[in-house]
């Protein structure tokens, strides 16, 4: 199969376990249950819950624990993108061309959606214990699941970048920012996938590490698109770094440097994997493209 179509075959399979840990709408908060779920079924690649299906399939993993951590990451990567769009924030009316969520019902129930699904990815996470209740794997899981959406992760990354804005950044300082923002979610989406798979730790430190690269990679191609693109192809506004006066991988180095940064660091991220004595083909064409995406 094509790699495209196998993309949107697995991204089928995601949505569909994804819709089984969804909150039902009802109830006296049914509006911000509503807001959550108009979030999460917004589309999107479902890049993270893959990657970390695929990373667990390829360590042998066989079991439905898996599950409820995927959603658990969709949910914490959306509720990042929510809170990401609010006026205080970048302020984007559309993402993949449809309302933001605080456009669709306000402000204040956008901050609260956010919130919401942080806190119900990880009352979705832990029902993997009910799977698998010996699993010891499950709580080594959560403390990744936990510390790279933190401080210490992609929280931590965005701070850094509000606060970098409209400011002169060094490459390292950039590098950091998307390191935390960006790689942090990506790592814990494959590491999560080996760890509860049983990959040993020596297993964990590369795949964790070519994550990272395929995150830096991802966030250049993301400055790319954002200069190259058009809000039709992306489904979100285009010049918004421009706009909010961030210093980019673009800005810093332009665009040529960028486009052979993007190649390389991916290309060495799946030389990564291939180091490893387990193989899955599907993860390894699955990085290179979305490298290469052009949305």
């Amino acid at each position: 199969m094509e790699i495209k179509a196998e993309i949107a075959a697995r991204a089928e399979q995601v949505e569909a376990i994804l819709a089984k840990y969804l909150p039902r709408e009802e109830g006296a908060q049914k509006t911000v249950i509503s807001a959550m779920n108009y979030s999460l079924l917004a589309g999107g690649k479902r890049l993270r819950p893959m990657l970390m299906w695929e990373s667990y399939r390829m360590f042998g993993g066989r079991s439905q624990v898996i599950e409820p951590f995927m959603a658990a990451m969709e949910m914490i990567h959306t509720y990042s993108l929510v809170h990401d769009d609010l006026p205080a924030m970048d302020n984007d009316k559309y993402r993949r061309g449809k309302k933001t969520t605080h456009a669709q019902f306000g402000e204040a129930m956008g901050i609260l959606a956010g919130d919401g699904l942080l806190t119900y990815a990880f009352e979705t996470a832990v029902k993997s214990f009910a799977i698998e209740p010996g699993n010891t794997n499950i709580g080594k899981a959560l403390k990744i699941l936990a510390t790279k959406a933190g401080i210490y992760g992609m929280l931590g990354g965005q701070c850094v970048d509000v606060e970098a804005e409209g400011k002169p950044l060094e490459a390292e300082a950039l590098h950091f920012i998307y390191r935390l923002k960006t790689g942090a979610l990506l790592e814990a989406s494959m590491l999560i996938g080996a760890v509860l798979a049983g990959a040993t730790k020596g297993e964990q430190r590369k795949v964790e590490q070519a994550a990272g690269e395929l995150g830096l990679a991802f966030q250049i191609q993301d400055d790319i698109l954002d200069v190259t693109s058009t809000t039709e192809i992306l489904g979100k506004p285009v010049g918004s770094d421009a706009k909010n006066h961030k210093t980019t991988y673009v800005t810093l180095f332009g665009l040529e440097k960028a486009r052979q940064e993007v190649e390389r660091l991916s290309n060495h991220s799946v030389e990564l994997m291939d180091t490893l004595v387990v193989r899955n083909e599907f993860l390894n064409g699955l990085m290179l493209e979305l490298i290469q995406r052009k949305k």
